[in-house]
Parts: structure tokens; C-alpha cells; sequence
């Protein structure tokens, strides 16, 4: 059983070792392995796992590099949300 009541989801957030800044977002699932229906390609990509945090998601709640309302719906329609790290660009050499 999921933990998404009233339009709220109990979601636990882990990181991998194999890139910095990706996460994936999984709802908490109540006496059950949460991370089962995970692809395992997409597993392997993280190494790793480590729970970072667990947040109760509502439409309100602001998330600081994803957007809340596309979160909560990757995670009711798949089972989980990707955020992946930040695009960095290189700096030009006359800027350094």
C-alpha cells in the first residue's frame, strides 16, 4: 500500500554513488520493499543507494529544483520520479 492520502504522498528520496546531484523519489510503500518495482537498469545507473530524506509531498509544498505538481504525478503514474543533476556548462577560459 502506497502512502498517498488526500492528495499528500509519503516519499522517500535516495542518492546513488555513481553521479552527484541525482535522486530518485519513491513513494513510501507501508510494509512493503518500495524500491521492487524500480527498473533495474535504472538502479544500476545509481550504484549505491542511500536514503537521503523522507518528505511528505502536498501541491503546496515548494521543491527546489523540480517542479511539485510533475513529482507527485511521475510518482502516482510510474511509481517514481528522476531528478537529474543540473546541466553545468564549462566556463570559457576568458572568464577565469
Amino acid at each position: 500500500m502506497t502512502a498517498n492520502v488526500n492528495n499528500k504522498i509519503l516519499c522517500d528520496i535516495y542518492k546513488g554513488d555513481k553521479k552527484e546531484e541525482m535522486y530518485l523519489y519513491v513513494p513510501k510503500k507501508i510494509g512493503q520493499n518500495e524500491l521492487e518495482d524500480i527498473p533495474e537498469a535504472l538502479l544500476q545507473s545509481f550504484g549505491e543507494l542511500t536514503l537521503v530524506t523522507t518528505l511528505v509531498l502536498t501541491e503546496s509544498r515548494k521543491l527546489a529544483r523540480a517542479d511539485i505538481h510533475k513529482v507527485m504525478a511521475e510518482l502516482n503514474e510510474t511509481g517514481f520520479y528522476l531528478q537529474m543533476p543540473p546541466v553545468k556548462f564549462p566556463l570559457d577560459e576568458q572568464q577565469k
